[in-house]
């Protein structure tokens, strides 16, 4: 199983055709690009953790995968409360830090539109397999087999480079050179798998090569991608989550086009 994705047998999303689900993550991401406001991320984000328990996911899969963009869009709410655009009353200035309620308004949008957007990708994702996307992309969205492929191929080494990490960890502490200076040890450590990943980089690509993965003739596929009627109420779910959300922010006023910021 792929590094990036859960154990889906029981997830109705894992018979899902992943060129939906990749549309679905567009559809819902998408709108709440073009608005900075608390309204449509807020709404989006409350739908998405309504619709989730239908995913029948484990809450530590998920947690795994999300707790470094929650850890991030924290971060990131509270720099824009200390150095955000200042408006309305003023409750704390002191150098540089004003905080006020506009960059508290603006820090809340920015949480919640990180999260809108990341937790239904994060769960369409994790029930993707590379192998079904790649398949879904060449011969439903007609991407070019070359770039499909080796695109693939990329993803499916990132679970080996984490191999290699623990490994090269493993026999520098045994040849004792792993003892001191941690700051050292890191960038030598990331220089030896470099290295050792242009090596398997090219290895890979020799080896696709000569097994006719670049021929200019139109490819075959092991798999036939189609699209269900199943794929199609994902969709439709998604367009409404998206709509509900812009909606609400347009009838509460708080819709602002981010261009015109």
């Amino acid at each position: 199983m792929s590094l990036f994705v859960v154990d889906v047998r029981r997830s109705p999303l894992a018979s899902v055709n992943a060129l939906a689900k990749l549309v679905a993550a567009l559809v819902i991401s998408v709108p709440l690009l073009f608005s900075i406001d608390p309204v449509s991320a807020g709404v989006a984000l409350a739908l998405t953790l309504v619709l989730l328990p239908f995913a029948r996911l484990r809450v530590r899969d998920l947690w795994l995968r999300l707790w470094p963009i929650v850890l991030s869009a924290v971060i990131a709410g509270a720099a824009t409360v200390l150095y955000g655009r200042p408006s309305g009353a003023v409750y704390v200035e002191w150098g540089l830090v004003r905080i006020s309620d506009g960059s508290i308004a603006l820090a809340l949008s920015i949480v919640l539109r990180v999260l809108a957007i990341a937790i239904p990708s994060v769960v369409l994702f994790a029930t993707t397999d590379p192998t079904d996307l790649a398949d879904a992309l060449a011969q439903l969205a007609r991407l070019p087999a070359r770039f499909v492929l080796g695109a693939l191929a990329g993803l499916r080494l990132v679970g080996l480079l984490i191999s290699d990490w623990r490994e090269l960890a493993l026999a520098r502490r045994a040849r004792g050179v792993a003892d001191h200076g941690r700051v050292r040890r890191f960038f030598g450590q990331a220089f030896a798998l470099f290295v050792l990943a242009i090596r398997r980089a090219s290895a890979l690509a020799t080896a696709m090569e000569a097994r006719g993965f670049g021929a200019p003739v139109r490819r075959t596929w092991a798999r036939t991608s189609r699209l269900r009627p199943r794929d199609g109420v994902l969709v439709l779910l998604a367009a409404a989550v998206a709509v509900a959300s812009v909606t609400a922010a347009v009838v509460a006023g708080t819709w602002t086009f981010v261009f015109a910021l």
